[in-house]
């Protein structure tokens, strides 16, 4: 099993005051032809948002977008006619197809927002626009998928051969994923410190896995992972 890490502080990104956003692969004015994607996935973006700021209404066509929030609370309404508040533990899909527009604002008066956009290319173009957003309690302490192609054990479905699994850790805590042959893994450290394999990783850091065999991640503070099992 091989494996590449990205460390936090290797992003791109930038702080507009407003927004302080960190890019894991190349987006808006941050290029990098090492880091352009992932296999299927596209975008990892770590974004903190002040209050009663956000993102004004904009286009998006044939992208699953992805949004997964750790602090604080985010407003989104979009062209379907679809609004709702994104609160932690929440995961919300919106499938992009042939064309959406939406917002995403900070509701809150007094504190920021923190959260995690994600943007997997689909399996194809042209798909007509849809959205959900499901609560996932029960992802503490094991990994629980939120995000795949046949919505199975209630997880949102997305439109390609990808799964998303989430976890809340405590200090000890250990799970595993199990790659398949000729399937790749994104490790996502989200919140606190981890060991995966040998590898000590921090909040930010990210790491490409290939080659099949079990992913073992161990929390060795309270922390917050995204796994991404990729074709």
């Amino acid at each position: 099993m091989e494996m590449q890490i990205r460390k936090a502080g290797e992003r791109g990104g930038a702080n507009h005051g407003w927004l302080n956003t960190k890019h894991t692969f190349s987006f808006a004015d941050y290029y990098d032809p090492k880091f352009m994607n992932f296999r299927a996935l596209r975008v990892i973006n770590e974004d903190k948002v002040a209050a009663n700021r956000g993102f004004g209404r904009h286009p998006h066509a044939d992208m699953e977008i992805l949004t997964y929030v750790l602090e604080g609370e985010l407003a989104h309404e979009d062209s379907m006619g679809n609004g709702s508040v994104i609160r932690p533990g929440d995961v919300q899909r919106m499938s992009a197809g042939t064309g959406v527009t939406h917002a995403e604002n900070n509701p809150s008066k007094q504190n920021g927002v923190h959260f995690y956009q994600i943007w997997i290319m689909p399996a194809q173009r042209g798909l007509q626009p849809s959205y959900e957003q499901k609560a996932f309690p029960d992802r503490v302490g094991k990994l629980r998928v939120v995000a795949s192609p046949d919505g199975r054990d209630g997880s949102l479905t997305v439109h390609q051969d990808m799964t998303l699994a989430a976890a809340v850790l405590k200090t000890g805590d250990k799970v595993s994923h199990v790659l398949a042959p000729n399937r790749y893994a994104w490790v996502q450290i989200a919140k606190g410190t981890v060991t995966v394999g040998d590898q000590a990783l921090s909040a930010g850091d990210g790491a490409a896995v290939k080659g099949e065999g079990a992913i073992e991640i161990s929390a060795t503070g309270d922390a917050e992972v995204l796994v991404f099992d990729l074709a």
